[in-house]
């Protein structure tokens, strides 16, 4: 299940990617206008602008902006900045793998398989999706 933590951070991106002008928007009017805890929604921009997705500026007419344009931010990496492995078990996963410890064989494996289908259609519709996708 998504997390309310990637949730509210695809609202906000979205909303930033819909202003008009590249111009900081403040927290408060992000937090107002999709209903996010302020608090809560600090934290997920504050990720978001170490891993290079947003930008910020300080003082009067400050907030956060879109580093990139819209197209340029997939939603691959949208949600392993804020969700994590994209993969539903480790022993599937591109960026988190891990062998499952009660798995002799995961060639032989039928939740491996199953499991391998569900990441790559995943990751396909992740990665034909832009911010700008979701914000037409």
């Amino acid at each position: 299940m998504l997390s309310n933590k990637t949730k509210y951070g695809i609202k906000a991106l979205v909303f930033l990617a819909k202003q008009d002008q590249r111009v900081p928007v403040q927290i408060s009017v992000i937090s107002k206008s999709e209903n996010i805890s302020q608090k809560f929604l600090e934290s997920i921009l504050l990720t978001l602008k170490k891993n290079g997705v947003l930008g910020s500026k300080k003082g009067k007419g400050g907030g956060y902006y879109l580093l990139k344009e819209p197209k340029d931010i997939s939603m691959t990496t949208v949600m392993r900045l804020l969700e994590g492995p994209i993969a539903m078990v480790p022993c599937v996963s591109l960026n988190f793998y891990e062998k499952c410890e009660d798995c002799p064989d995961e060639n032989a494996c039928a939740v491996n398989k199953l499991m391998l289908k569900v990441r790559d259609n995943t990751l396909q519709i992740f990665r034909n999706t832009s911010l700008a996708d979701l914000s037409n």
